[in-house]
């Protein structure tokens, strides 16, 4: 009510106002004012919110859907079938037998590992008892792999022991016992041809070319009786050599038989061939068909050097005492593997005084030979044992009276002691082909020798 003095100030000032205009022009705007006033609170009233669409810069279209049929996702689940549910399970089951491997390492034995696999004594015993071939599995060493296929209920369905990748066994479950395969795969052979130079040593020479250490001691080993590869070779010798490789599924699974070789030593050069006779005996030739295993090897070891000679007036390191030496000490890391060096048989194995641990090889012709300060000695190695040219007997060591870690050998003939150095030159060949023998030589080495001068030929172009 308080403004209801202001509301007629205004109106009375209104009216007046209104008084200026003519009484129709009045009557019209009171009309249309009117009419104005009615259409706005009929729109407020009746007004509802309105949502604004997004623009689409283009048309969208959708397909029917209606008709289309159903996608496998959105099917209905079908009535189970009891014959396709069944087969359904044993489907699963197959899918679902799995492989379990194990790596044999030292220290495994066949119950560990069949324990790891969750097998019991049961399952051991059934295998174990299967056939004769399966105790083999008693002979698993590290390296060896070890496969089980379990179904899941837990029965075990196969074993599978590799014990490398072209040999093994398969052993498969039938009724209360496992039915033996014997595994055997056939590598494809490849051939490797390789040139390399010395600039330091021989095994140097072959790590940079890619050359495995074991074909390295190998032609080492060949052409032991006619170059010392501790002393002999010199910087720019050269040396090329064609050997195999094996594959398996185009997988390199290891190296095979040197084919040819050749060593320059000092400007002159020496070849041997791969032959395999007509006895079924191979060896190493060159081409005149003179053999390269000569009686005796140069050197039991392989590289290193040479740290004391044969010398009867020696001084002893440790005595002080003028002492003969009877032997050549041969300088090598602990561990270096030791060779025979000819054919023989051992006549001592065990430790001896100054000697610390020393094996003894009696030869053919009242030849002896000794190997001193050994750290020990391979696999085997006992009074009695026959051993092989180039075969490994012990280790580099430093037993007994030693200094440090090397190789003290003898050579003794006839029981005299003689220097290891220079002996090998006075000593006999190895036996060479019969005449008879040495056409089919020829004839059996010429594609070899064609293709092995054909590489070192293509190889020196290139070569730097």
């Amino acid at each position: 009510m308080k403004y209801l003095p202001s509301f007629k100030k205004h109106l009375h000032r209104t009216f007046a106002v209104w008084g200026y205009f003519p009484t129709k022009h009045a009557t019209v705007a009171c009309c249309l004012a009117f009419i104005l006033f009615a259409t706005i609170m009929f729109t407020e009233k009746n007004l509802k919110p309105v949502e604004v669409a997004r623009v689409q810069t283009s048309p969208q279209t959708f397909p029917d859907v209606s008709s289309a049929p159903l996608s496998e996702k959105s099917k209905p689940p079908a009535e189970p079938n009891s014959k396709s549910t069944n087969a359904q399970t044993k489907k699963i089951q197959k899918v679902s037998s799995t492989w379990k491997t194990f790596n044999v390492s030292e220290g495994d034995s066949l119950t560990s590992i069949f324990a790891r696999a969750e097998l019991s004594n049961q399952d051991l015993f059934r295998v174990l008892n299967s056939s004769v071939e399966a105790q083999i599995l008693n002979s698993i060493y590290p390296g060896n792999k070890l496969e089980f296929l379990i179904e899941p209920s837990g029965n075990l369905q196969k074993v599978k022991l590799q014990i490398s990748p072209l040999d093994g066994y398969l052993f498969t479950r039938s009724a209360d016992t496992y039915k033996t395969e014997v595994i055997t795969k056939i590598p494809e052979v490849r051939q490797a041809f390789k040139i390399g130079t010395i600039t330091d040593s021989l095994f140097v020479a072959g790590q940079r070319e890619k050359i495995p250490a074991s074909t390295i001691m190998e032609m080492a080993n060949l052409f032991g009786g006619v170059i010392d590869f501790i002393l002999d070779p010199r910087k720019g010798d050269q040396f090329s050599i064609l050997y195999e490789e094996k594959y398996l599924d185009d997988i390199f699974i290891g190296h095979g038989q040197i084919l040819a070789t050749s060593f320059v030593n000092q400007g002159k050069r020496f070849t041997a061939l791969r032959y395999e006779d007509s006895e079924g005996e191979t060896g190493y030739y060159n081409p005149l068909g003179e053999s390269m295993r000569k009686a005796f090897l140069r050197s039991p070891l392989d590289v290193f050097r040479i740290s004391s000679n044969f010398n009867p007036r020696r001084r002893h390191p440790i005595l002080n005492t003028i002492r003969a030496h009877k032997g050549t000490d041969y300088a090598a890391p602990t561990g270096t593997p030791v060779r025979a060096t000819s054919d023989g048989r051992v006549t001592f194995a065990g430790r001896n005084g100054s000697f610390g641990n020393l094996i003894t090889v009696e030869h053919a012709g009242g030849f002896q030979t000794k190997y001193a300060h050994l750290s020990k000695y391979s696999k085997g190695i006992k009074k009695g044992k026959r051993v092989r040219q180039g075969e490994i007997i012990g280790y580099v060591g430093s037993t007994g009276g030693a200094t440090g870690p090397h190789l003290h050998y003898e050579f003794l003939v006839n029981g005299v002691h003689k220097n290891p150095r220079t002996i090998v030159d006075k000593l006999p060949k190895a036996v060479s082909l019969a005449a008879k023998e040495l056409p089919r030589f020829k004839q059996r080495t010429q594609s070899l020798q064609e293709r092995f001068g054909d590489l070192q030929a293509s190889s020196l172009l290139t070569y730097p």
